[in-house]
């Protein structure tokens, strides 16, 4: 899905293993290489994994899954994130993977249009660097960078973190144990590392009230080529968009309970919308064959500290501002920079590095956060007069002055510092 646009005008609307690489692990040698394992192969933890090779430390990532997951969900693309990938080689092959989004469309339950908001006036303010596409293709341009020169392990988990005053020991469900100088944590919401260093989920975890779903079918009719369109009731929204490949994704978000354990994903979706309008019904009987499921809650991760002794969390593990948030993705590159950036800078001292880290990206990621939760209502509008007047705002958007005023709302206020890297 395209979040981010659909954030950027939510944003208008509410201001209007020991490889041997390294050697014997002496003090003199840790400050130039030191083995690091990142949990998580996806934007975060590839990202780091590239930027923590380049300057010459050993980093394995560990991720479950049993092969490198590509596609996902639509994102948009910009800001500090856009011009680390920039300084990472990868913008053609981001540009190469993405689309050009021209309109994000409301429309009503007979199809008939509501709102049509034309992107130019985000690509005025941007130029050449914003664009939209799948979530793990993004990660897959990082991934190449490192495939043949960091070490990946597939389906397996750790089991243990057994922390020492020399590195970790991580034990893993089918692997032998392993030793590790620092430990990175960048495997999201629900992050594995989190749970075994810093405690349960719930402890951080704060449901904002929605749940979101997204799946992927073939030869779909009809479709609205770098269109994002999409059709909201009260408490709910669906959106669709044309993909390459005669494929189409879609998105729905709908208000709900946190926990509904005596309904499937597929049930609590038809549950939600099949009395709904539009091509809902339509959408609905894709489920049937669809095994590919994306299915998750909307919660945003409120931390005190992102760092343990030797194990730090970075990503959504750490500071998730959640799906709606739009920027995730741009947030995890920019501190997968930042860290390895600090790494360097500390010369081997890592608590020192973590501190520096953290100070520097905890209030980015807290506006984030902040700006993220009043989104909400415009995602998933909880009256049809708010329903009216959103179409009303995305409408007025597109007069050029208005548009591009609000626009500004969108830029990162943050300084991407420049470590020489």
């Amino acid at each position: 899905m395209s979040f981010g646009a659909l954030n950027a005008w939510g944003n208008c609307l509410n201001r209007l293993v020991a490889t041997g690489a390294c050697g014997p692990r002496s003090a003199a040698r840790q400050n130039r290489c030191m083995r690091i394992a990142i949990n998580g192969a996806g934007i975060a933890g590839v990202a780091l994994a590239h930027w923590l090779h380049r300057i010459g430390h050993t980093p394995t990532v560990i991720e479950q899954a049993p092969r490198f997951r590509t596609g996902g969900y639509l994102i948009d693309f910009w800001g500090v994130g856009y011009q680390v990938a920039k300084r990472m080689g990868i913008e053609e092959a981001v540009r190469a993977a993405g689309y050009h989004v021209e309109c994000l469309r409301s429309v009503g339950p007979g199809a008939e249009i509501k709102a049509d908001v034309n992107v130019a006036v985000f690509r005025r303010m941007f130029g050449a660097d914003l664009i939209s596409l799948p979530r793990g293709d993004l990660a897959a341009a990082m991934y190449a960078t490192v495939e043949s020169k960091v070490e990946t392990i597939f389906g397996d988990s750790i089991t243990t973190v057994d922390q020492h005053d020399d590195g970790v020991r991580l034990t893993f469900q089918s692997s032998a144990a392993r030793d590790f100088d620092l430990v990175i944590g960048a495997d999201g919401l629900h992050s594995n590392v989190r749970r075994l260093v810093f405690g349960p989920e719930q402890s951080y975890e704060h449901y904002l009230g929605c749940k979101v779903a997204a799946w992927v079918v073939d030869g779909y009719r009809p479709r609205d080529e770098l269109s994002y369109v999409t059709y909201n009731t009260p408490g709910r929204q669906v959106g669709r968009f044309a993909l390459r490949g005669d494929r189409t994704m879609f998105v729905f978000i709908f208000r709900a309970a946190r926990d509904r354990v005596d309904e499937t994903p597929k049930d609590q979706l038809r549950n939600e919308f099949s009395e709904c309008g539009w091509e809902c019904p339509q959408i609905l009987a894709t489920l049937d064959e669809v095994d590919d499921l994306y299915f998750d809650v909307v919660s945003q991760i409120r931390m005190e500290s992102w760092s343990r002794d030797r194990v730090l969390l970075i990503g959504d593990a750490a500071g998730c501002i959640s799906l709606l948030g739009g920027e995730g993705t741009g947030l995890a590159i920019t501190e997968a920079y930042v860290l390895a950036g600090e790494l360097a800078r500390a010369g081997g001292d890592h608590q020192r590095a973590f501190n520096v880290y953290e100070q520097r990206l905890r209030p980015f990621v807290t506006g984030k956060q902040a700006g993220a939760a009043r989104l909400i209502g415009f995602f998933v509008t909880r009256t049809r007069f708010g329903l009216w007047f959103r179409n009303v705002a995305m409408r007025a958007v597109n007069f050029r002055p208005l548009g591009t005023l609000l626009a500004g709302s969108v830029r990162d206020d943050f300084e991407l510092p420049d470590y020489g890297i």
